[in-house]
């Protein structure tokens, strides 16, 4: 009877999410209008990682696009924080990025055989060629959000072009151990059913992951 229940992940994919957020507000607490040098890259890999992680678990477009507006909000939540309009370079640019990290890992995964993405070095192919595919692409959010993308200084290069090799190595690693991860958590078991009575307990730790994390980010912009 048990075995036969639909599972769901959605409690999993909220908790990435939130760490996801999490981790970018941080690690872009010192941005004002433009990624400082490597930053961009850095997140870059950090943001395949996550999203590696909820494909492995779910194999599923809409988590990915769940998992994205997830972490919108919370990048949209830090800017109430700061004061900053939604249509800021340190907040809409980010957005468009998360966007095209997540469509560039969709669409090439989709590319790729299920023997190949079962091999961590197609693992690392998929998460350079999604970096790359990213960095490249990302020059266009001047026509998405009206700002354009920030210069290497003393270069009219993006920064996303110029460090572009730093994304893809990071995202070399970082997805297959996105992969590795998500893997890992579902061999755990940790996915949720609807029970019989109550609330899943995914759901409940779900819930309080995103509560502290927010809070987190809250008491980081306070001190």
């Amino acid at each position: 009877m048990d075995r036969n229940q639909p599972r769901s992940y959605f409690g999993l994919v909220v908790i990435l999410g939130s760490v996801w957020g999490l981790a970018e507000c941080l690690l872009g607490a010192t941005l004002n209008s433009c990624a400082s040098t490597i930053s961009g890259s850095v997140m870059t890999g950090v943001a395949l990682f996550f999203i590696a992680s909820t494909w492995s678990l779910t194999r599923s477009r809409l988590s990915i696009v769940g998992l994205i507006f997830l972490v919108s909000l919370f990048k949209m939540f830090d800017a109430v924080l700061l004061g900053l309009p939604l249509r800021h370079g340190a907040v809409a640019n980010p957005i468009f990025a998360f966007i095209l990290e997540g469509a560039a890992f969709l669409a090439l995964a989709s590319l790729f055989t299920a023997k190949a993405a079962d091999r961590k070095a197609g693992q690392a192919l998929l998460g350079g060629s999604a970096a790359l595919t990213a960095a490249f692409l990302f020059p266009l959010v001047r026509y998405a959000t009206g700002i354009p993308a920030c210069l290497a200084p003393g270069t009219g290069i993006p920064l996303s072009v110029y460090y572009a090799p730093l994304a893809f190595v990071l995202s070399l690693l970082t997805v297959p151990l996105g992969e590795m991860f998500g893997a890992r958590i579902k061999a755990m078991g940790a996915e949720s059913r609807p029970p019989a009575l109550g609330v899943a307990p995914t759901y409940t730790a779900s819930i309080l992951a995103m509560a502290l994390c927010l809070m987190l980010i809250a008491l980081f912009r306070i001190v």
